[in-house]
């Protein structure tokens, strides 16, 4: 008798349909408090730093480029601070276990960074990933990580690392599931990257056992344990007629009114790939690898060379560019902030510039200067504008610089809201309904238990979106969205229909978008946005869209009108 399939749902946070037996990933050993500890204070301590510097060569060695090698890169640089050495050796000096010691040491900076929230808070889990592989090293047992089964497998686990996530490229994984994380995490975001189906925040995927036959389904969020065989062949030859199906070249409605597709890039490296897939260019491009974990800032030549390379790999196509968002939630040393209580409310972003303005005058001249050499289009925009003297006086700054088209980020509430005060200064808006989500709703995005405040179909959040467009609209400006949402095939003629006019997202997404956008008129994405904003729930939203969406496009299939 054939086991009762179950399904369980999380966040589809990465598109695309899998069906394969279930591998979980390796447990971290758990150290011990009681176990005997060194006779030689010194010779542990040393052993510490030896794992240590060895983790941290680790992490750099499998960081080869990219957004993901960007975050190891960072992780090393963790790894390879010597606090984390004082720290262990206070333990160690106490008395306690080798092990043990770097266990508490690490685990009592998570706390802090934790906290901190924000920013701060994405890097525990960096931290945590250099703890487990310390230890493993300090006690000689194997390496947590991917199984290695020797066949295509879909993983399951309670949180990903980035460093387990940036070896997922080009494995036997063919799926990923995970109890904890939400729609905007690490996890989410490198899944998107590498075009790997995914469904994150599903705490039932615990009870899952090695081996079993699972169905994962990254758009719809679902995984089916033990899914009958007929189910099993409907799910992949949906996938695969999708897959077929896809239409190419800029974004179109079936009425060919355009909706810019444009990817997210974070290093040179994300811009080299992005820039051979199909699309019109980067909606996104994050500049703050060039400032992290260093103690001077780079200097104007270093910033032109980087971003020069990223503008060569996009001749005659848009790039989107936003000036350095840090502050103290991601804490740079040479910006010299003051300690916050609440960082994800402070000084980040275009704030920064207030107390260091030669950051940001460095960083648009280096900008103007690498454009001029190549033929793409550059667009700059801030991050955290929130009132209209801020937009004003950084579209001023920029254009002094001599930035032709000048853009902000809508990422609170209050430059929502006032949209038409602040888009009168500037040539374009990007919605970040990543960070919009997490300030309108009061849930700290790195939140384990919040992530359905994340949901982009929150109904709040579109109403938002929808002011900023209908804002848009009356004073001429374009209007993208450049969060995760954007991302999102059955969301896209909504955001279309709201009207945004660019989309951009992780690479391998473009296609689905794009082919979901072809399906429905500009007038059709109108009605389903207008439906979509009268549910009162994100699951009520989502819904609407699904049903409706496959109403319309009946209607399109025969003829007739609406």
């Amino acid at each position: 008798m054939s086991p009762t399939s179950i399904t369980m749902t999380g966040y589809g946070v990465s598109p695309g349909v899998a069906c394969a037996p279930l591998a979980r990933m390796t447990p971290p050993v758990i150290t011990d408090p009681d176990e005997a500890p060194g006779e030689n204070s010194a010779h542990e301590v040393q052993r510490v730093r030896q794992a240590l510097t060895e983790v941290a060569a680790q992490l750099s060695a499998i960081a080869t480029g990219g957004t993901a090698g960007a975050i190891l890169e960072a992780g090393a640089a963790m790894a390879g601070d010597p606090a984390l050495v004082q720290a262990a050796a206070h333990h160690i000096g106490r008395g306690v276990p080798t092990a043990h010691s770097l266990s508490l040491a690490i685990d009592a900076y998570c706390t802090q960074l934790e906290q901190a929230g924000g920013y701060m808070a994405e890097r525990a889990a960096d931290l945590r990933d250099i703890r487990n592989r310390t230890v493993a090293l300090l006690m000689d047992v194997p390496m947590p990580g991917i199984p290695r089964p020797g066949h295509s497998f879909i993983l399951a686990a309670e949180d990903l690392s980035p460093a387990d996530t940036a070896q997922l490229a080009g494995g036997d994984v063919v799926g990923l599931i995970t109890e904890k994380g939400g729609p905007t995490g690490h996890t989410a975001i490198l899944a998107r990257a590498l075009g790997l189906p995914a469904v994150v925040g599903c705490p039932q995927a615990g009870a899952l056992q090695d081996g079993i036959p699972v169905l994962l389904d990254g758009r719809a969020g679902t995984v089916e344990a033990h899914p009958s065989p007929q189910r099993r062949q409907q799910a992949l030859d949906d996938a695969r007629t999708r897959t077929q199906s896809r239409t190419k070249g800029p974004g179109r409605t079936a009425d060919h009114q355009a909706v810019q597709l444009l990817t997210n890039i974070g290093t040179p490296a994300d811009a080299v790939r992005a820039a051979q897939a199909d699309n019109e260019g980067v909606g996104l491009f994050r500049t703050e690898f060039l400032f992290l974990d260093r103690r001077e800032p780079p200097t104007l030549e270093e910033q032109i060379r980087a971003y020069s390379q990223v503008f060569d790999s996009f001749e005659g196509r848009t790039v989107t560019v936003r000036t350095l968002d840090a502050g103290s939630d991601k804490p740079l040393p040479f910006l010299h902030l003051p300690r916050e209580d609440n960082p994800a409310l402070g000084l980040r972003g275009l704030r920064t510039a207030t107390l260091r303005p030669g950051i940001l005058e460095t960083q648009l001249a280096a900008l103007v200067t690498a454009q001029r050499r190549t033929s793409a289009r550059m667009r700059v925009m801030a991050p955290m504008v929130t009132t209209a003297e801020e937009a004003a006086h950084f579209a001023g700054l920029a254009r002094s610089c001599g930035v032709q088209t000048v853009g902000i980020m809508i990422e609170v509430p209050s430059a929502a809201l006032r949209a038409h005060d602040l888009l009168p200064h500037v040539d374009f808006a990007s919605i970040g309904t990543n960070d919009l989500a997490q300030y309108s709703l009061a849930a700290d995005r790195t939140s384990q238990t919040l992530g359905h405040l994340l949901d982009p179909w929150q109904p709040a959040l579109l109403t938002l979106v929808a002011t900023v467009c209908g804002a848009a609209e009356d004073l001429g400006r374009p209007v993208g969205v450049c969060g995760e949402a954007a991302a999102d095939p059955l969301l896209a003629p909504v955001l279309a229909g709201l009207g945004v006019s660019g989309l951009s997202m992780a690479a391998p997404a473009v296609a689905d978008v794009r082919d979901a956008l072809a399906e429905l008129t500009l007038e059709q994405c109108r009605s389903l946005a207008a439906a979509v904003l009268d549910a009162t729930s994100s699951a009520a939203a989502r819904a609407t869209a699904r049903e409706m969406s496959k109403t319309l496009r009946a209607v399109a299939q025969n003829g007739e009108g609406l």
